[in-house]
Formats: C-alpha cells, structure tokens, sequence
C-alpha cells in the first residue's frame, strides 16, 4: 500500500448542514454532491474531503455512533500568521464555534481551533518549518 491519503469521509448529521458552512459559508465548490446523502469537495491536487451522511456512513463501515465528537482534527495550514486570523474570522462568520483563539504555540507556530456543524475541529495554523517543494513533498 502506497502511503497517500485520496478521501478523508466525516460523518456528518445534517449533509445540508454542512453544504450550508463549507459551500456557502467558507465559498468551498462542489466537486459532487447527492442531495442530502453526500457531499465532495476537492480540497488538494487528488484529495477529496467527503461529508457524508453520518448513519449511512456508520452502517457501510460498521461502526457504532460514538459518544461526542469523534478525536480528529483537520489542519488547515496557511502562510502567515496574519492568514491564521483571516481564516479563523471567516470560519466564524460562516457559523463556526471558535474553540481555540489563535495563539503562538512554543514550537514557534501560530494556530487557532474551530468547529464545524458537527464538531469536528480544524486547526488553522501557521508553522513557519512547514514547506511543501514542487513535487509536493512535505518538509517540517
């Protein structure tokens, strides 16, 4: 197995919901959608962020609802510092929950903390040893 990730899937409550902060809160495009079932946004070069229906999603992968929110977070990393606000401003007038104010963490970064429909967390954050080189390749 190669290591990549092509689909990250959250399971969401309300599919409507959902379109209604990421497509037309944070502007994100659709990339397919099935009417209240499932949602795919386009999110990098041959990454797909699903949203999709919670239940239908739990039965095709066997699992039980869990108890709260599910520990992931998705990290959103931006330029500068002054990005982390902007973006965390954004979140928010598109109905996010601020978790975390942004703050420079001592690891010399600068991140904030918010909250989708669902509750799950993005981290908005600026690492100035993060690097991506043309070929995509990540250096920290």
């Amino acid at each position: 197995m190669e290591p990549r990730v092509d689909f990250i899937s959250l399971g969401v409550r309300s599919v409507d919901r959902s379109r209604a902060f990421y497509i037309d809160g944070l502007g994100w495009p659709v990339h397919r959608e099935v009417a209240g079932e499932v949602l795919f946004v386009q999110v990098n070069h041959g990454l797909v962020l699903s949203l999709w229906d919670v239940r239908q999603m739990q039965a095709e992968a066997g699992v039980s609802p869990p108890d709260g929110v599910p520990c992931i977070t998705l990290s959103h990393n931006v330029g500068s510092a002054g990005d982390v606000d902007r973006v965390m401003e954004e979140a928010a007038a598109a109905g996010a929950v601020i978790i975390a104010e942004p703050v420079t963490q001592p690891w010399g970064g600068y991140t904030g903390y918010f909250a989708d429909p669902d509750g799950f967390r993005w981290e908005v954050a600026y690492n100035p040893s993060w690097t991506v080189d043309d070929a995509g390749t990540v250096t920290v």
